[in-house]
């Protein structure tokens, strides 16, 4: 998929590990998700979006780049020097996942997240946290 210049370019969301993992599992419950690269120290997750997404990506904790093509790569390489694949395009229900559905499990996963935080600093059980 990523062997040379010819394929078009993606663009790449990079959000921090702990959210990007809720937000897989939230796209995975729902639309889908496509190809996902963690870096080597398993601190970020990039999403591959649609060329042109980083023109107009805004979210708060997140940051989206564009890949200008990768180069000469064996075949199933990850597009990026120094990462691996989560979920890898033979494994991805797309081919890169949307930036809307993308926007929001992010914006889920940072919810749930914050519930969870709220519950261990209060040191007692949540109940109907949402």
């Amino acid at each position: 998929m990523y062997a040379d210049r010819s394929d078009p370019p993606c663009d790449l969301v990079t959000v921090p590990a702990r959210q990007g993992l809720e937000a897989v599992d939230i796209l995975r419950l729902r639309t889908g998700v496509g190809p996902v690269l963690h870096d080597g120290e398993c601190a970020t997750l990039g999403f591959l979006v649609p060329p042109g997404t980083a023109a107009s990506w805004d979210l708060p904790g997140s940051a989206c780049a564009e890949t200008y093509g990768v180069g000469a790569l064996p075949p199933g390489a990850p597009p990026v020097r120094g990462t691996g694949w989560l979920v890898p395009p033979d494994g991805a229900h797309t081919p890169a996942t949307g930036p809307a559905e993308l926007r929001a499990a992010l914006r889920e996963a940072a919810r749930t997240i914050e519930a969870v935080d709220r519950c261990v600093r209060s040191d007692r059980p949540c109940q109907g946290t949402t």
